[in-house]
This record gives C-alpha cells, sequence and structure tokens, in this order.
C-alpha cells in the first residue's frame, strides 16, 4: 500500500479540524439558546437509544446523599478500597489525612481511570465530579459544592457477579480497611452534671498509643498462648454466635494482687486485636439509665473496661438490715438544719444498681452493636457478688498471680536484653521461696544510672529478693509467736476459769454441810 502523499494528509488534517470546529460551534450555540428542558429530552431518549447497542452497564456511588450532612458509608468503603488496592497501578493520586487515620491515605485522583479484576471480571472505577446545572451561574452568595462520586463500569455479561458478589466483597474489605487505618482511641466518661447541651457524645477521648504487647508481658507461655487464642478466636466468630442466638461480645475478669499486670493485659488486648477502649468509671454515672446511654455511645471493634470493681460501688448484692431505731442525731435534727445544708447540684452518689449493671453486661441493651470485650478487674474477687462474674457474664477468668521465673526472663530479655545468664540458677531458687510482683521485679532489674550494666540490675535484684526472703521470714516468725502467745493466753484463760469453777464447787460443798 503506497503511503498519502504530505498534501493529502494536510488537507485531511484541515478538514477533519474544520468539521471539529464546526460540531463546537453548533454545540456552544444549542447549549446557549436551547432550552435546558429540551436538551434533557433529547439526553434522556439519546441515553435510552444508545443502550440497545451499548454492552456496558455503569453504577455511582456518589459522596454524599440525601441532605448532605453525612458522608455516604459506601463512598467511604469504596475510597478505602481503591487507595488499598489501586494506588500502585493509578498515575495520578492523591494524598489525605482521613479523619481518623494514623497516617496518609494515598486515593485515586479526580478523573483518574484504573482497573480491577474479580473471579475473571474486568471492571473499570473513575473518580468523577459534577455541579448541579444552572446553579454554578446563579448569584447566590454561597457556590454549589461539586459532588464527587465513583463511576464503576463493567460489560453485562458480568451483571450477576458484579451486583450479587463484587459490591459486597468492596464494601467489606474497604470496611476492614478503614478499621486498619483508623487512630484507635482511649475514651472516658465524663460525670452527666458536666455534659454541656450541644455535646454530641458522652465520652471523651485521646489518642491510644499504650506500647504494651503479650511479647512484653511477664507471663508463662501456655496462660499466654490460651489468652492469645482465645481473643483471635472471639475475634474470628461473627457467624457463630449469629448461629447460637447470642450476642457477640465476651466477658473478661482479670484479679490478683496489685502490681500483677491488670492493665498492661487490657492494653495488650487492645493491641492485639486493635480495638478501641472504654474506661467506664462507675462512680460518675449518675443511675442505670445514664448508664444504658453511655452503652449505646459505644463503637464495635472495641474494649469496656470496669478498673477495680470491687473499689467503684457497693456491688456485693448483699442487702443491709436498716436498724429499728434511728440514732438520737438522726432524731433530734430538725427539717431546717436539713434544709441549710450544703449540696452541690450533680455531685449526688451514684445509683448504679448491681441489677443495672448486670442487664448492662449482658441484658437486651447489650446486644446493641457488635464484636466488644467486656472487662472487669478486681484485686479482690471474694467481694463480688457470684452472679456479677458467673459465667455467661463473665466468660473467662484470668487469675494475674506473682512473678514467676518463666516472667523474670521476659523482663531480663525486655530490660537487660539477657536471655540467659550464669547467676539465673540463683535468681530462680531464691524466686521459688518469695513471692515478688511483676512490678517489683521490672522496677529492681531497671537501670537507675548509665553505669548500672546487666550484672548489677541482677545483682541488685538478688540483693531484693534475699531482703524479701528474709522480711518474709521475720514475719513468718512473728506470726508464729503472735499465734503461740494467743495459745498461751488461752491456756491461761482455761487453766484460770477451772481454778474458778473448782473453787465454786468447793463453795457449794462448804455450804451444804453447815447446812447440815
Amino acid at each position: 500500500m503506497m503511503p498519502l502523499p504530505s498534501s493529502t494528509m494536510t488537507q485531511m488534517w484541515a478538514t477533519m479540524g474544520s468539521t471539529l470546529a464546526s460540531f463546537m460551534f453548533v454545540w456552544a450555540i444549542i447549549r446557549q439558546y436551547c432550552p435546558y428542558e429540551l436538551r434533557r429530552f433529547f439526553e434522556k431518549y439519546s441515553h435510552r437509544i444508545m443502550g440497545y447497542f451499548y454492552p456496558y452497564i455503569k453504577i455511582s456511588i456518589h459522596e454524599f446523599t440525601g441532605d448532605r450532612l453525612k458522608r455516604s458509608e459506601a463512598y467511604s468503603a469504596v475510597e478505602a478500597y481503591l487507595s488499598n488496592n489501586t494506588s500502585k497501578s493509578a498515575k495520578r493520586l492523591k494524598a489525605e489525612m482521613v479523619k481518623d487515620s494514623s497516617n496518609l491515605v494515598l486515593s485515586m485522583d479526580e478523573y483518574e481511570r484504573v482497573t480491577d479484576d474479580f473471579q475473571g471480571a474486568k471492571v473499570w472505577w473513575v473518580l468523577s465530579k459534577s455541579v448541579s446545572p444552572g446553579r454554578s451561574m446563579s448569584m447566590s452568595y454561597y457556590p454549589e459544592q461539586e459532588k464527587r462520586f465513583y463511576k464503576l463500569t463493567f460489560h453485562k455479561k458480568y451483571r450477576d457477579i458484579i451486583t450479587e458478589s463484587y459490591l459486597d466483597h468492596v464494601v467489606r474489605e474497604g470496611k476492614e480497611i478503614r478499621v486498619r487505618n483508623r487512630q484507635r482511641k482511649l475514651y472516658t466518661n465524663s460525670p452527666g452534671y458536666k455534659w454541656p447541651s450541644y455535646k454530641q457524645t458522652m465520652w471523651s477521648h485521646i489518642v491510644f498509643e499504650h506500647p504494651a504487647t503479650f511479647e512484653t508481658m511477664a507471663l508463662e507461655p501456655d496462660k499466654k498462648r490460651e489468652i492469645i487464642e482465645d481473643l483471635v478466636t472471639f475475634s474470628k466468630s461473627k457467624d457463630f454466635y449469629a448461629r447460637i442466638g447470642k450476642a457477640w461480645k465476651r466477658g473478661y475478669l482479670l484479679f490478683g494482687p496489685p502490681g500483677t499486670g491488670k492493665s498492661t493485659m487490657i492494653a495488650a488486648m487492645a493491641n492485639l486485636l486493635g480495638y478501641d477502649v472504654y474506661d467506664l468509671e462507675l462512680t460518675a454515672v449518675k443511675d442505670n439509665t445514664e448508664l444504658r446511654k453511655l452503652l449505646i455511645e459505644t463503637t464495635s471493634k472495641s474494649i469496656i473496661v470496669i478498673e477495680d470493681i470491687d473499689c467503684s460501688l457497693d456491688l456485693t448484692g448483699q442487702r443491709k438490715k436498716k436498724a429499728d431505731k434511728s440514732s438520737l442525731e438522726d432524731e433530734t435534727k430538725s427539717s431546717k438544719e436539713r434544709i441549710k445544708e450544703p449540696k452541690e447540684e450533680g455531685h449526688g452518689s451514684s445509683k448504679v444498681t448491681l441489677s443495672g449493671l448486670l442487664n448492662f453486661i449482658d441484658g437486651l441493651w447489650s446486644a446493641c452493636g457488635g464484636e466488644r470485650l467486656v472487662v472487669f478487674t478486681t484485686n479482690y474477687v471474694e467481694k463480688l457478688d457470684p452472679a456479677l462474674i458467673r459465667r455467661g457474664r463473665m466468660d473467662k477468668h484470668i487469675e494475674l498471680s506473682f512473678c514467676s521465673f518463666d516472667g523474670f526472663k521476659v523482663l531480663a530479655k525486655n530490660y537487660l536484653k539477657l536471655e540467659t545468664h550464669q547467676i539465673f540458677d540463683t535468681i530462680q531458687r531464691l524466686m521459688g521461696e518469695v513471692k515478688m510482683t511483676p512490678a517489683d521485679v521490672a522496677e529492681n532489674l531497671m537501670p537507675k544510672s548509665p553505669q548500672d550494666d546487666p550484672d548489677r540490675c541482677l545483682s541488685n535484684f538478688i540483693q531484693a529478693l534475699e531482703e524479701a526472703k528474709e522480711e518474709a521470714a521475720k514475719k513468718t516468725a512473728e506470726e508464729i509467736k503472735e499465734i503461740g502467745a494467743a495459745e498461751e493466753k488461752d491456756d491461761d484463760d482455761v487453766q484460770t476459769q477451772e481454778n474458778k469453777d473448782v473453787e465454786v464447787q468447793s463453795n457449794l460443798v462448804g455450804n451444804a454441810n453447815v447446812s447440815l
């Protein structure tokens, strides 16, 4: 085939340019003088006619719907999905700090087109924007905001796959990506009288940045593994809980002496699962109704914590007997004196009851939301009402006791970067004789000055163990001495009583003889 002469090519391009210019001129005249309603009529039927020949289907997902007060969840999920799956293929990207995100999020820029494959179906995504016709030229003081939307295009032969599976896949994956990228928070509740009328939530929060993990906790490996497996299994059991008809939640009771790592355990649980933490202060809750409102405000993928629950309120469940008679002071106190007593509004004692707390844990209201842990901590588990900690409310009881040698090895690795040492055998022997909490062990292992090398820290720890051993022996000796003194006193009291009994009997016999 012979190439076209240059003059012919030039003439062809000139003709094409003239044709395009004429078309643009005619289109501008139509847009200028043709009524908008008439243009919409022609566009409507032209799209309908083209639909018979055009083999592709388009789905639009708009950023705002309705009154534009809230961003569409579907749009946010699609944005997260595309930012994670197409950021490597798109050529034009934009970087944003999305709300509650811990880092920059890359997403496709406007009018950028990317492809995606799902079960053999190829689809195209485009981010577009539009302005309502006639509004942009209005004299309104507030210009119309641009409306952004994602447009999904695919061949009509894949309609069933896209509408039944792909869209659900995109939304589900997008929500999971948003959860992973979000900035986790630590919440606390404020007293009800401090809530301003304009506030939308009853919780205040800060960024949750606690570094604790299960790897750094001073626990036995078997117990640590058991807890991790239990938590991970719970987080993946949505379908299981729905099948058995239970709310997707689980209760954990952490109990043990002070300094055994109960609060650290909660932080490690949150970091393992990526959950938010709600630290509930019961003494700041006015009544059971307020407690339910606080529960409703919590989100899924969260841990609701009540620390030292035995000290928060009187939740023992025991009814106190009222005195038959009031004290003399209460009887003589006049009503005028009662009126003059200073009272601070809103500072009354909490009226949360044991029944209200039980309903909070596993009542009907506890089913709102899902994927939630409820954690109680206490130093004295025997003080709690059995109804509060039974299985079904506190499903798993975890005792955190004194530091074992395995726990010491974890702390030695954390603080001193030691996995073994020649004096570990001595430490193991002493730890078998002395009870010491992980907090005390960590404090003794922590370097206090630049001159404190691992050998010196271990020597200080051995010295602390020996001192604790001597103190325990001394305390035991004192207890034995007190017990012995008490027994001697009891023996003396018994002997004295026996002497008195003999004397009384002698007197009775003497009196009887005199009478005879």
